[in-house]
């Protein structure tokens, strides 16, 4: 794999500062039943790396600890991980809110029966990975058979109560399937709408659009295609200044699987830590004796991917118009 990290070190990005954290984004691991060529995180069934026991009890600490609003459950497919349901349960029990980064495909693994049913019973948010409403393109991109078992996923969760204007919360999130700025955040959700009710029968919240990093697994293709720098010149070209009032790296802290902290789980994947002045890499442990307010972000080339267009974040668009 073509290391990226090096070209993106050369880009300077404008100087960035963080304010109130509102979202502790935690990684189980990089474990996951796909192997997609958009994953920053290059996830797949053969990765092995996941959060140690004494790790889980270490963020339940800091959530506790740290009194933010939001938990944000991210991988790999987090729902492989053993501690998955506790955390969720203890989260919710201090009274924070859950999000869930699900693929949809993994509810239908071995070993996950009843968990689309936990989700609802938990009230837990679901962002789940639809990367277009056609069938033909999400197997291209994430393999064979994935778009039917995607469409079997959500009609279940319909059935839960999710997606259908309740307190269940069901969001779509979509990627380009190459080096292109998603469209517009809002045309494509009422085209979402439209053809998943239509032909499936399937119900939403809202869509996402995330734009694609140019790291890991993505970045590496491109370098391999001769693509790399075309696209950094397409997101640098589309960069609006406005959008980094909204970045997610200010209100949000990434921790991986070691229980290392990151700006944002882009950097996460890059191996870029959160940096404090006087210090070295911050561990979860000690993320509530820290103040982090005002602390400068680390930035690279990637983070234009968060800037472009109408912006692009975990969330989704910062910016309604692109």
């Amino acid at each position: 794999m073509h290391p990226t990290l090096p070209r993106l070190e050369r880009i300077p990005f404008p100087a960035l500062r963080r304010g109130r954290l509102e979202t502790l984004q935690v990684n189980l691991g990089y474990r996951c039943n796909q192997s997609c060529l958009h994953c920053h995180v290059n996830a797949g069934p053969r990765r092995h790396e996941a959060m140690a026991d004494r790790t889980v009890d270490e963020v339940i600490a800091a959530l506790e600890a740290l009194g933010v609003p939001t938990l944000d459950i991210t991988g790999g497919a987090p729902e492989l991980h053993p501690r998955f349901r506790d955390l969720v349960r203890t989260a919710r029990a201090l009274g924070v809110h859950v999000l869930d980064r699900c693929n949809l495909t993994v509810l239908e693994e071995p070993g996950q029966e009843g968990t689309a049913e936990f989700l609802a019973a938990h009230g837990v948010e679901i962002y789940a990975s639809l990367p277009c409403y056609l069938e033909e393109n999400v197997d291209r991109q994430r393999g064979a058979g994935v778009f039917a078992r995607s469409i079997r996923a959500l009609r279940r969760l319909n059935a839960l109560g999710y997606g259908t204007g309740g307190a269940l919360r069901l969001n779509l999130v979509f990627n380009p399937q190459g080096p292109q700025l998603p469209p517009p955040q809002a045309e494509l959700e009422a085209d979402y709408r439209r053809v998943l009710g239509e032909r499936h029968g399937v119900t939403f919240d809202r869509l996402v659009t995330i734009a694609n990093m140019p790291i890991h697994r993505f970045g590496s293709t491109l370098i391999s295609r001769g693509e790399f720098d075309r696209y950094l010149a397409l997101l640098q070209a589309a960069h609006r200044p406005e959008n980094l009032e909204a970045v997610m790296c200010r209100s949000l802290v990434s921790v991986d699987w070691q229980g290392r902290v990151y700006d944002c789980d882009f950097n996460q994947m890059l191996g870029l830590p959160l940096r404090v002045p006087g210090r070295g890499a911050v561990h979860v442990r000690e993320l509530a004796q820290i103040r982090l307010e005002g602390n400068p972000i680390v930035v690279a080339g990637h983070c234009y991917g968060c800037t472009a267009g109408q912006g692009s974040s975990c969330g989704g668009a910062l910016s309604e118009v692109a």
